[in-house]
């Protein structure tokens, strides 16, 4: 699939502002935690631009190949992900889904029986922006690296 628009050169300014929240989460949070919420909600959300980075990222910060390929069934893991991880992945998926879900009461009090307040609302601010991202990258089509690598 061909891709239909550069976003970065097309609104320059608007993509630097996504890219000063990805910078604050990225100091808010543990890097391995939030790179596994994006890589849940690419794939979620079907985009594999994302899915691709996210997974190369997980890889090279050192997340074993066993749990990288679990993350879609996160649940079904058992102990292998953590309950901060499991936490994180649950609230995503919720709050990425908030049309279908209405993010429950329930939900929310998981979230924050592991995290605090502001992380709680960093993890929220990380979730909007991936979902952000993904929008951006399905809807211009962009052209994951490894499809690129191939070409």
């Amino acid at each position: 699939m061909a891709p239909r628009l550069d976003y970065n050169a097309a609104a320059p300014a608007g993509m630097k502002a996504l890219g000063g929240v990805y910078g604050y989460v990225s100091q808010s949070l543990p890097r391995m935690l939030v790179n596994l919420v994006y890589l849940r909600i690419s794939l979620l959300n079907g985009c594999a631009y994302c899915i691709d980075m996210h997974s190369r990222d997980l890889t090279k910060d050192g997340l074993p190949q066993e749990k990288l390929v679990l993350v879609p069934v996160w649940h079904e893991a058992g102990d292998l992900f953590s309950q901060q991880e499991k936490a994180a992945l649950r609230w995503a998926e919720t709050v990425t889904r908030v049309a279908e879900t209405a993010v429950p009461e329930a939900e929310f009090e998981a979230v924050r029986a592991v995290f605090s307040e502001k992380e709680v609302a960093d993890l929220t601010i990380a979730i909007g922006l991936m979902n952000a991202y993904n929008r951006l990258a399905i809807s211009f089509r962009n052209t994951p690296a490894a499809v690129k690598a191939i070409a």
